[in-house]
């Protein structure tokens, strides 16, 4: 603390400070213990610690109690605007007035999250909140634990089912997948067979960069195989290929909706089965009671579980 010597705080107890409010107040040892539930050798001993630490009696006995001396209306002038902030600091928690505060978020997810999520957050922001900006921070399953233990984002959304003792994860949604193309590339009709699945070449997003996933083990269990033709991390980079290539890509069903709206593809159920993904809010445990974030965790449920 800057131009503060800390050892000077070395032998001050706040209790003693309690103690001097207290009994400047009610001029009674007596009704001191009392009020602070103590007893009366422990309201003593503080007033004996309190004379030393002041260097002044502080409180002399007269026919109407302890009467306090000029030091001690000093001290107690100068403490209770103090004390009454502390305590204001310690107990009392700062809310968070969307409608009127300035705030800035760091959301980490991945960039179907983003595509999903995001318009829809954006414009209830802009209804509720509207001197909150939001910062979305690049991450995968992979990635979302070192990310939210270095406290680089507020709240990571994320599929991933990993965390740690300083996180905590909250399952909001269970949702499947969904296989797309373009309807000018591929003439089919949902549903997909499984020979036609296996027909065409397949677009795989991959954070590891591998080019194989639980759809191909799957496969394999039928006797069957797909070429996969092209690997990406980027699910975004997805709408423009299949729009000039003769693609399938399956894609999280989340985005499903607005993709066939926007870039005129089709879609149809994965035709072999497939594991559920889990949308995640994860957050650091220093974070739980903080107004603004849990304002943020109820907005962002509330938009994950919305049909």
């Amino acid at each position: 603390m800057k131009g503060i010597n800390e050892n000077d705080f070395a032998r001050i107890d706040l209790n003693l400070l309690v103690v001097l409010m207290v009994m400047y107040e009610v001029r009674s040892v007596t009704q001191a213990a009392n009020r602070l539930y103590l007893g009366q050798p422990a309201v003593s001993a503080a007033l004996k610690r309190l004379r030393e630490m002041f260097d002044d009696p502080l409180f002399v006995r007269a026919s109407n109690g302890m009467t306090p001396t000029p030091r001690a209306e000093q001290l107690v002038q100068q403490f209770a605007p103090l004390m009454q902030d502390l305590h204001r600091v310690i107990f009392t928690q700062q809310p968070f007035n969307a409608a009127e505060d300035s705030y800035s978020f760091r959301i980490g997810m991945s960039d179907w999250l983003e595509h999903w999520l995001m318009p829809d957050l954006l414009a209830e922001l802009a209804r509720v909140a509207p001197n909150v900006d939001v910062k979305v921070i690049a991450t995968d399953p992979w990635k979302a634990i070192p990310l939210m233990e270095q406290q680089q984002a507020d709240v990571v959304i994320t599929v991933g089912n990993e965390t740690s003792r300083d996180l905590t994860r909250e399952k909001i949604l269970r949702a499947g997948f969904s296989t797309v193309w373009h309807r000018d590339q591929i003439q089919l009709d949902a549903p997909l067979t499984l020979q036609q699945f296996v027909s065409y070449e397949h677009a795989l997003v991959s954070y590891r960069g591998v080019s194989e996933s639980a759809l191909d083990r799957q496969l394999q269990q039928h006797g069957m195989a797909r070429r996969v033709r092209y690997v990406t991390p980027h699910f975004s980079a997805l709408p423009m290929l299949l729009k000039r290539l003769p693609l399938f890509a399956t894609v999280p069903q989340g985005l499903v909706p607005s993709w066939c709206t926007l870039y005129a593809l089709s879609a149809a159920p994965v035709p072999v089965s497939m594991p559920d993904y889990e949308v995640s809010l994860l957050w650091h445990n220093a974070r739980s009671e903080d107004a603004a974030n849990r304002w943020l965790r109820d907005l962002l449920r509330g938009l994950i579980r919305s049909p």
